[in-house]
């Protein structure tokens, strides 16, 4: 079990961010990706982070990278190797990953590209909690917007329009299921 802080992440007490799905729409209405590789400038992705999904470019970037594309939440499917392990050891990184990966396709994917993070597209009224913000105090009815690192943050006028993709609001300052000190948000902007 973790027990420093991995994440880049502020909020995070040990590990790495961790997503617990309250109620999201994604997974019934058919919009969860995981077609286009995290581009070769990304080395590690959190459950809970934020990318931007450049199907024109072929990949999943950070929110800050050029190219169009909507932003979307990264919600792997959490791999635990170990029977001492919990959530908050899972994210999915680079080097972990073979040279010599192919997609489903059989072609080769891009240079330096090897992970193919799953992700969600957020819709108003979606809730989840989550640890994955990089503030260290948080507060019923705060908005969240996606920061250029991929991490959620306050934003500096209540979602306006320095905001790009979802904006969130807290609607509870709760814990993670092991513990750790968490938000449950509730989308209110695509």
């Amino acid at each position: 079990m973790a027990k420093i802080r991995l994440s880049g992440a502020r909020f995070v007490k040990y590990g790495y961010g961790q997503v617990e799905d309250n109620h999201l729409s994604a997974p019934r209405n058919g919009q969860v990706y995981g077609q286009l590789p995290a581009a070769a400038d990304i080395n590690v992705l959190e459950n809970g982070m934020f990318v931007k999904y450049d199907y024109a470019k072929g990949v999943c970037t950070l929110p800050s990278g050029d190219g169009k594309g909507p932003i979307m939440m990264v919600l792997n499917e959490i791999k635990l190797y170990r029977d001492y392990e919990v959530d908050a050891d899972f994210a999915m990184i680079k080097e972990n990953y073979a040279a010599a990966v192919y997609n489903a396709a059989g072609t080769a994917m891009p240079e330096n590209t090897t992970m193919v993070p799953r992700v969600f597209k957020m819709s108003v009224g979606d809730i989840y909690t989550t640890n994955c913000v990089n503030e260290t105090a948080l507060s019923v009815n705060n908005i969240l917007v996606v920061g250029d690192d991929g991490y959620l943050e306050k934003a500096s006028n209540d979602g306006g329009e320095e905001a790009k993709g979802p904006q969130f609001q807290v609607v509870k300052v709760y814990t993670m299921p092991d513990g750790q000190p968490g938000v449950k948000l509730q989308c209110i902007a695509e």
